[in-house]
């Protein structure tokens, strides 16, 4: 869909998900960015009346700035599809296969791409005993924003305690030692890497508070990793179907070299502000914040 025909834009953002808050800041960023651009812009908060505001808002297309369950596992992109709307990011079947690790693992392996040992484990299980040898990471197979990550380290005495909100099923995957990077893609084209240096794991805290954590863009890594890096990327983007903007997280066991490289996820919502990781590759390209808005409401389309 070429700017020409699209003026109204709706940006969807909040949602139901543990990720809501960092929604909120991507979807004002944007909406703002966009208005910068030119567009009129609707702020959406997608709540159980999300259709309704769709059908009131009657824009040409739907920015989708969720994250996490329900805006970005396909729920959103049936509802869209359904209404006919063009929307920004991935269709319904990429965003789907993203969010949940173990199928998104399954195509990594299809294609040839490295990832950590893993498998699924009832939450009982991961309590009563060690479900692989330590270390090794506990986490939810649908969540992002290392939401409910546990790390049990090799010296633990016993299992993870999980906390009561953790869902039935659990993915428990082989700890990586090392660091962590992560490569975009837009469209078809890789956006660099970016070393993430964190005192500790990067979780949820290192990930948005002021602070937590410092970007080194382009990674100081060795040629060959980088490389990898940003062909792994748009090998898993491509894999997966997805459109638009991707993030692909990685750890890398410096130790080891190239082999020490392993694919985490593939984010096919990556956080949206200025200073966000995926904006932040861009901007090293000479694309600006709006350029980038203005470039993902210039490819939405339905049948994604």
């Amino acid at each position: 869909m070429s700017s020409r025909t699209a003026n109204r834009i709706a940006v969807l953002m909040g949602g139901f998900s543990a990720e809501r808050a960092v929604s909120l800041s991507s979807g004002k960023e944007c909406a703002a960015a966009l208005r910068g651009e030119g567009y009129e812009v609707v702020e959406i908060d997608a709540g159980n009346d999300l259709p309704a505001q769709l059908a009131h808002a009657k824009p040409d297309v739907a920015f989708n700035a969720l994250h996490g369950r329900w805006g970005e596992d396909g729920c959103v992109q049936g509802l869209l599809e359904w209404l006919r709307i063009p929307y920004t990011h991935s269709g319904v079947l990429a965003s789907a296969l993203a969010m949940d690790k173990a199928r998104s693992k399954a195509v990594y392996r299809r294609v040839g791409l490295p990832v950590a040992e893993s498998l699924l484990v009832p939450a009982a299980a991961v309590q009563a005993g060690h479900p692989m040898k330590p270390p090794y990471v506990v986490k939810p197979y649908n969540e992002g924003s290392s939401v409910g990550v546990y790390i049990v380290h090799e010296s633990a005495n016993g299992p993870a305690q999980l906390s009561g909100d953790m869902p039935e099923t659990l993915m428990v995957e082989a700890f990586v030692p090392g660091r962590e990077m992560t490569a975009s893609v837009l469209g078809d084209r890789p956006l660099g890497v970016t070393d993430i240096i964190a005192d500790g794991w990067y979780d949820y805290h290192a990930k948005y508070s002021v602070g937590g954590s410092r970007h080194v863009m382009p990674a100081d890594i060795p040629a060959d990793v980088y490389a990898a890096c940003e062909d792994y990327a748009l090998r898993a983007h491509e894999a997966l179907g997805c459109r638009g903007l991707s993030r692909t997280d990685f750890r890398w066991d410096e130790s080891r070299g190239r082999n020490g490289l392993f694919l985490l996820e593939t984010n096919t919502q990556p956080g949206m502000t200025p200073t966000s990781l995926a904006p932040e590759q861009a901007a090293f390209h000479g694309m600006s914040f709006g350029a980038l808005c203005r470039w993902l409401v210039e490819d939405a389309s339905c049948l994604r």
